[in-house]
């Protein structure tokens, strides 16, 4: 619905029209961009800001936990901290990042898939340079890295996803598990192209010097416990049994509820004159053949297609098949 213009705005609006100031095309189009919001189908928002808050709290509280750990791994001053979160697609990921450079693949039971960490090379070079007996300043390093090199950064690679247990555990209990680490970034093929990944840049400072690390979680990995990252589902009580008593609780409540049952054998259409006619003993010839399946209608839902038939005495029926509404009320 639109906006309604107050009488100041409306006066406003045709002194402008009337003066020239303003066209009535450019008002048309105005209206249009207000109208239509571009929505791009090949990269969907899969993330809510509601998931993507809770992200952010997670791993602000693993970069705290990572900045104790590099101090005490490199006997340096290392502080970690979340500079952007955004919703991007695996390939502008793996284009955004440089090679080479440090890419570790990890899961995180019970989170489905891998998660991919990828340390800086000037991160990585400094880090390396202080552990073998180096003052970390070197600005730039432009070299491959050797075997020695890999499993220095390897062992600290290890350390920072091990940090990932305590960060999520007020959400889940995760079991971080180091699958490998890759230094060419283009062929590692975990992932669709397209497959939408929440990217997370932190900034570590170290010394005088700013480098980045990139942690890149797909949505495949979270999807089946995405209801978990909601704010307040941390503050819910972890009583599973509790829950589970009140649910059996609320079915045996539900089967003492009443509800119309019906059987609908067919339809037809008579006039208003056939049916004044109609006298004990005649026959109305319905839709529907006699070895047809018929409909029960349960609250004034078609719900189940049954057989007729007896049940000792009485009519009955026999269930047969339930009647899916989802595929009409999608369609």
């Amino acid at each position: 619905m639109a906006d309604v213009l107050s009488q100041n705005e409306i006066d406003a609006l045709l002194s402008a029209l009337s003066a020239g100031d303003l066209k009535p095309e450019e008002v048309q189009k105005e209206e249009e961009k207000q109208k239509v919001k571009k929505y791009d189908f090949k990269t969907p928002q899969k993330f809510s800001k509601e998931h993507i808050r809770t992200l952010e709290l997670i791993h602000d509280n693993f970069a705290r936990i990572t900045s104790n750990y590099l101090t005490g791994q490199i006997r340096k001053n290392t502080k970690v901290k979340i500079e952007t979160l955004e919703q991007l697609t695996y390939e502008e990921f793996i284009h955004s990042i440089p090679n080479p450079t440090v890419l570790t693949v990890f899961k995180m039971p019970p989170l489905n898939g891998s998660v991919l960490l990828e340390l800086n090379p000037q991160f990585t070079f400094q880090v390396i340079d202080i552990l073998l007996g180096g003052t970390g300043d070197r600005r730039h390093v432009n070299k491959e890295f050797t075997d020695i090199d890999k499993n220095i950064i390897r062992q600290i690679a290890s350390g920072i996803i091990a940090n990932m247990k305590l960060a999520w555990e007020d959400v889940l209990e995760v079991v971080p598990e180091l699958e490998t680490i890759e230094t060419n970034p283009a062929i590692n093929q975990t992932l669709a192209p397209n497959e939408p990944v929440a990217l997370i840049t932190l900034s570590v400072e170290l010394g005088k010097t700013t480098t980045f690390i990139n942690l890149c979680i797909p949505y495949l990995s979270i999807e089946k416990v995405i209801d978990k990252l909601v704010v307040q589902y941390w503050f819910q009580p972890d009583n599973d049994s509790a829950l589970d008593e009140s649910k059996e609780k609320m079915k045996k409540s539900l089967d003492s509820v009443e509800v119309d049952l019906a059987v609908e054998l067919g339809k037809t259409h008579v006039s208003v004159e056939d049916f004044l006619r109609l006298n004990t003993g005649d026959v109305i010839k319905l839709d529907e053949r006699y070895n047809s399946p018929v409909k029960v209608i349960i609250e004034n839902e078609e719900c189940y297609f049954a057989k007729p038939g007896v049940v000792g005495k009485n009519m009955g029926v026999a269930i047969l098949d339930i009647i899916d509404k989802d595929v009409d009320n999608y369609e």
